[in-house]
């Protein structure tokens, strides 16, 4: 669990978060359950979270005491023409995983997702099925199981099931 003293927080991602962003993208852990993008270098990432990733407005980096140890992101859902539906995704260094960090973030995130983003009325979290502890950090910050797509999406060599979890505003957690 967490601690008392820690401190969990969000902030936007900066080109110099850089090394811990490769770190978290050739974690062994996470890539079990995510399709994430390996870096050869620092500066390729470096390139990729300036090209892509800073200029996103809700891609923000989960910290642990100032220190960036995963990220969240809430994007608009298909071709982001629909501004009332969002995606949200999280990763997490497997170093932190059953402690609570999560489910934190993700329900820091959607505290001000609804507020700052007034035309979303739908929230989407889509987790492999065999990720059961991202399910249930989901689930711990209020989304509810909607339905299993079977063989749904190509991962890993293999076509997969994936477990469709929603939130309205209405529903949050107070």
């Amino acid at each position: 669990m967490i601690n008392q003293s820690d401190i969990i927080s969000l902030r936007l991602l900066e080109a110099s978060d850089a090394g811990d962003f490769m770190e978290w993208c050739s974690d062994e852990n996470i890539n079990k359950f995510s399709q994430q993008l390996t870096f050869k270098s620092k500066e390729d990432a470096m390139i990729h979270l300036a090209k892509y990733i800073v200029p996103r407005r809700w891609f923000r980096a989960i910290c642990l005491n100032g220190n960036p140890i995963g990220y969240i992101s809430v994007s608009p859902l298909r071709d982001g023409s629909d501004k009332s539906k969002g995606e949200i995704k999280y990763v997490l260094s497997s170093k932190y995983w059953g402690r609570g960090i999560a489910t934190k973030a993700v329900k820091m995130m959607v505290a001000t997702i609804f507020v700052d983003s007034p035309l979303m009325n739908r929230l989407e979290g889509k987790v492999d099925i065999e990720n059961i502890g991202s399910q249930r950090v989901l689930e711990k910050a209020g989304f509810t199981k909607e339905c299993v797509l079977r063989k749904y999406y190509y991962f890993n060599g293999k076509l997969s099931d994936l477990v469709i979890f929603s939130l309205l505003p209405t529903d949050q957690l107070t």
